[in-house]
């Protein structure tokens, strides 16, 4: 069987701030942090029945797998549901529907009493701590943040597995062009190495976080998770200080989005084909510049 190379992420159960910036935020390198939840309220309460009694009746979208076609928007909810019922579902059966950023200081501001942001060394954007909700088996899609920020992701109910892969192995991992994920048909979990032979040269890291586990993922690094059991997990993000990497982030936000949705609107599924062209286009011929 063919599998994508990685190694483990470096775990640490004790860190002290000087040390996390020395070993892991200035150098731009992901580590897990085993105990950093472990005084919280949130480690002993959030668990599926926990937010299931404090915000049953919401009603919220959700996201699955299915690569979005002809005008869609990039990420389009495909239905909606009460958060009472989805969480139902997550604990008696698997789904392919996700919450995807889920904020919780706009829709449950109470769960903002059961965390801290860690004195850790980030400045975090304290305005937007978000959520992510999955079932056993269910995976999100290879990507980068948009905002290029450093992320510091909570796990809380069961495991979930985490791959990561370094911005400079983007240009192996066929990225679509004016978007931040690769191409939808490849799956990193049984990498066609035929079609796609740039994916021999990736070099990922690895990590299965628990209940309480921080990973912390440094700005633009890419993230391919499977939820191993239903749970959720939350996010905490600091903005990057370096200009070049804030330009970016800009950029991304306030331009290449609204012009990605602007084509879709357009040009529909003739757009999409044409950036998947494109994308495997210009990995081989990066390729063939390397051999």
């Amino acid at each position: 069987m063919q599998t994508i190379k990685t190694s483990p992420v470096a775990r640490v159960r004790n860190i002290t701030k000087e040390e996390f910036v020395k070993y892991y935020y200035k150098p731009q390198i992901p580590v897990l942090i085993e105990n950093l939840t472990h005084d919280w309220p949130a480690f002993k309460k959030w668990n599926l029945d926990y937010i299931q009694q404090k915000a049953g009746d919401q009603v919220v979208d959700l996201y699955n797998n299915e690569p979005t076609k002809g005008k869609q928007y990039s990420a389009e909810p495909v239905m909606k549901m009460k958060l009472h019922d989805y969480m139902e579902i997550l604990k008696t059966k698997p789904t392919d529907l996700r919450i995807f950023f889920y904020n919780i200081l706009d829709k449950m501001p109470d769960l903002a009493n059961d965390f801290e942001y860690p004195d850790i060394g980030l400045k975090f954007f304290k305005r937007l701590p978000v959520m992510f909700f999955g079932s056993t088996g269910s995976k999100v899609l290879p990507h980068f943040d948009m905002d290029l920020a450093d992320l510091m992701h909570f796990h809380f109910h069961g495991k979930k597995s985490v791959m990561l892969f370094s911005p400079e192995q983007t240009k192996y991992l066929y990225k679509i062009p004016y978007a931040v994920h690769n191409l939808e048909c490849i799956d990193l979990d049984n990498p066609d190495f035929d079609t796609y032979p740039a994916l021999k040269n990736l070099n990922g890291l690895e990590v299965e976080m628990k209940h309480g586990d921080a990973l912390y993922m440094p700005s633009g690094y890419w993230h391919y998770i499977k939820y191993l059991d239903g749970g959720f997990s939350m996010t905490l993000r600091a903005f990057s200080r370096r200009p070049k990497t804030f330009a970016k982030m800009l950029s991304n936000v306030f331009v290449m989005r609204h012009f990605e949705n602007v084509m879709r609107k357009l040009k529909g599924q003739q757009w999409i084909d044409y950036k998947n062209e494109l994308a495997i286009a210009k990995t081989h011929k990066l390729l063939k510049r390397e051999a």
